[in-house]
């Protein structure tokens, strides 16, 4: 728990049931904040109480109509920084465009590196962000100079800010000792890129790794899976960054099954799920989708009853902690505190 004065904690709009969470892990009431939006849609932000000299941490996620929440996050950091906040920390689960992080055809914008710009622009001094799409290819393509090789954080020398990759690895190794035999689990990546993510997840768990090789017809849209590994007569979980439409791991669950996997979980750290997404979740032949509240999910879960979610507020708040008191973040990446 956090007391005294010297720290304020602010929410957005995009995802207040987390903030709350977050609050009351840390011990603190929410910083009063009044966001309202014209007939035009502009944001207007008002803060009800001093930030003078405080460390003040803004929660907003990118969910929800993502400019705006993007635009309301900008200038409530803009707005701390004229009332003389002494450090700004945007604590961002999903970070807007994260997918959009490399140039990958001609004359295409890296829209990733645009919007960590404009955060950094607003007067942000620091930046937590929860399960990059593309952890260590984000972070050094945000600020490539200081890169310093350790994974998942980045503290850039000569950069104003900073940036804080919470892996959301520790809850889900929690999750997969506690609620299955290791002796009968195998960890499957639904691609190539996904790799070393599951095989980081397999090692600490000491179980066998699969993947899928796919190819695409188009984004969103695969073609062929080839899976590469033995599944037969094991309980096969996915584990991806990004559930979006679910058509690849739904695919992948029916590869699955029929290379004989006894049943098919999922575990991503961002439950996306747009279009219908929850109706081929429910079709499919996977048993849950297991995903963090990165993201609201009170109306997926209702429609869909194989979700279910992980609480990560918890690690969040630990997170806001260790960094207010100057202590060590890297203990998280591998246990989840109590």
């Amino acid at each position: 728990m956090l007391t005294g004065s010297g720290i304020k904690v602010f929410a957005g709009t995009s995802h207040p049931e987390l903030a709350e969470i977050i609050a009351r892990r840390i011990g603190l009431p929410l910083g009063k904040a009044e966001v309202t939006r014209s007939a035009i849609g502009e944001t207007t932000v008002t803060i009800h109480e001093s930030v003078r000299e405080d460390d003040v941490y803004i929660i907003n996620t990118g969910c929800g109509t993502v400019n705006t929440a993007l635009m309301e996050l900008c200038i409530m950091i803009h707005a701390c920084k004229i009332a003389s906040a002494k450090r700004i920390t945007a604590v961002i689960p999903l970070f807007p465009y994260a997918r959009q992080d490399k140039k990958d055809k001609s004359r295409a914008p890296i829209t990733a590196k645009l919007v960590a710009n404009m955060i950094q622009k607003s007067g942000c001094d620091h930046i937590i962000v929860s399960g990059l799409c593309s952890s260590l290819g984000l972070v050094w393509k945000l600020m490539p100079e200081s890169y310093d090789g350790r994974p998942w954080i980045c503290m850039p020398p000569k950069s104003k800010g900073s940036l804080t990759c919470r892996s959301t690895k520790p809850s889900i190794i929690l999750y997969i000792r506690t609620h299955f035999d290791l002796n009968d689990v195998v960890i499957v990546s639904p691609d190539a890129g996904g790799a070393k993510r599951a095989t980081s997840i397999a090692d600490r768990l000491g179980v066998d790794f699969a993947l899928f090789h796919k190819e695409r017809k188009k984004a969103n849209e695969v073609s062929r899976m080839v899976l590469v590994g033995n599944c037969k007569d094991k309980i096969a979980i996915l584990v991806d960054d990004m559930a979006d439409t679910c058509g690849t791991l739904c695919l992948a669950a029916s590869h699955l099954s029929e290379a004989g996997a006894t049943k098919s979980f999922a575990f991503v750290t961002h439950g996306i799920l747009s279009g219908n997404a929850l109706k081929t979740v429910e079709a499919s032949t996977l048993e849950k989708l297991i995903v963090t509240n990165t993201l609201p999910q009170q109306q997926n879960q209702a429609a869909c009853k194989k979700i279910e979610v992980l609480d990560i507020g918890k690690v969040l708040g630990e997170v806001i902690r260790r960094s207010h008191y100057g202590e060590s973040v890297s203990k998280l990446f591998h246990e989840v505190p109590y």
